[in-house]
């Protein structure tokens, strides 16, 4: 495709429209965007359903854009590592972006010193998608059902071991309020990303895990046993497995979450940003993704995915003062 003088192509140029005139930061102090690759921080480790997904959009945008879309792994910290340095370092010129979720939006409510606040400290660009979460166990495991695993966690404290994706993050306090619910002592394991804990799982070294469907696989395989999932109804890929609300938990998670920039970004840039995004999303290609792992579409515009983040922010703050759970 040829592009204009400007430097955008003809499908970013048409985007941009009226942008160009609300934001002119695009035309003088930016000349033209994107003229070099564009870096998005994936916070896990390589090998999980969020990685794959950001992955799929990064290539998808490489095509609209027409400058490589890099991702990059920053896996630790229950997948905080990059918040601080998009909040506070990187420079809020398109160039650098990376995936916001609820722990993101959720910590600075467990420190004492927090190094961020999602609800200003960022430029919220769009939401995308959530998690299929479920608790599995290896397959020659005694326990047949969540029931056995809770009484068994009752009859003998903390000796169940459940892994995670990292300390506070959704699943992890999904788990805690059940053990709470239940007045049951489990011990919790976390890794850096979910496809660790299935690893764990699967050469012994932990019980169980409890997150986002990267043991989807293993299941289907016979090597894993799914004992619950989180949604409010039945996984389609997974219809015998009962939901947390069947077994008497009024608890669904999903954990939706989306991309976001440093802050102050120029708002034509992300109005670009947010549309080539919102078509990768919609795409044949990603939804197949989206699939494989049972993601759902949760897509929300920047207005909606802003407000969204406002509003989670004051949830998280007060679930995390009625649980109690501080992290330093």
């Amino acid at each position: 495709m040829s592009q204009p003088a400007n430097g955008l192509s003809r499908r970013g140029a048409l985007i941009l429209g009226g942008g160009v005139l609300a934001a002119p930061g695009i035309a003088s102090a930016q000349g033209r965007y994107p003229d070099r690759p564009i870096r998005l921080i994936i916070p896990w480790p390589a090998g999980g359903s969020a990685d794959a997904q950001l992955r799929s959009i990064a290539e998808l945008a490489n095509r609209a854009l027409g400058q490589p879309m890099i991702t990059e792994n920053r896996g630790g910290a229950g997948g905080t590592l990059h918040a601080v340095y998009l909040a506070k370092e990187a420079r809020p010129d398109g160039y650098t972006l990376g995936q916001m979720h609820l722990s993101v939006v959720r910590r600075p409510f467990l420190v004492r010193t927090p190094q961020w606040d999602a609800t200003t400290d960022f430029t919220h660009i769009i939401g995308m998608t959530g998690w299929l979460f479920g608790v599995a166990v290896r397959a020659d495991s005694p326990f047949q059902s969540f029931k056995d695993l809770i009484d068994h966690a009752r009859a003998n404290p903390g000796h169940v071991s459940f892994a995670t994706s990292g300390i506070a993050t959704t699943n992890h306090l999904a788990m805690e309020e059940i053990a709470g619910r239940e007045r049951v002592e489990m011990t919790h394991v976390p890794f850096r990303g979910a496809n660790e804990g299935v690893t764990a799982v699967l050469s012994g070294a932990v019980t169980a895990i409890a997150d986002s469907s990267t043991w989807a696989g293993n299941v289907e395989a016979g090597q894993m046993r799914l004992l619950c999932v989180w949604t409010a109804e039945r996984a389609p890929r997974f219809p015998s497995v009962p939901t947390l609300k069947e077994l008497g938990y009024d608890i669904v998670v999903t954990s939706n979450y989306g991309i976001s920039g440093p802050p102050r970004m120029d708002p034509g840039i992300v109005r670009l940003l947010h549309d080539t995004f919102k078509e990768g999303l919609m795409s044949t290609e990603n939804t197949r993704v989206r699939g494989q792992f049972d993601m759902p579409l949760v897509y929300l515009s920047t207005e909606e995915y802003q407000d969204f983040i406002i509003r989670r922010a004051s949830y998280e703050r007060d679930m995390v003062a009625r649980l109690g759970i501080r992290m330093e």
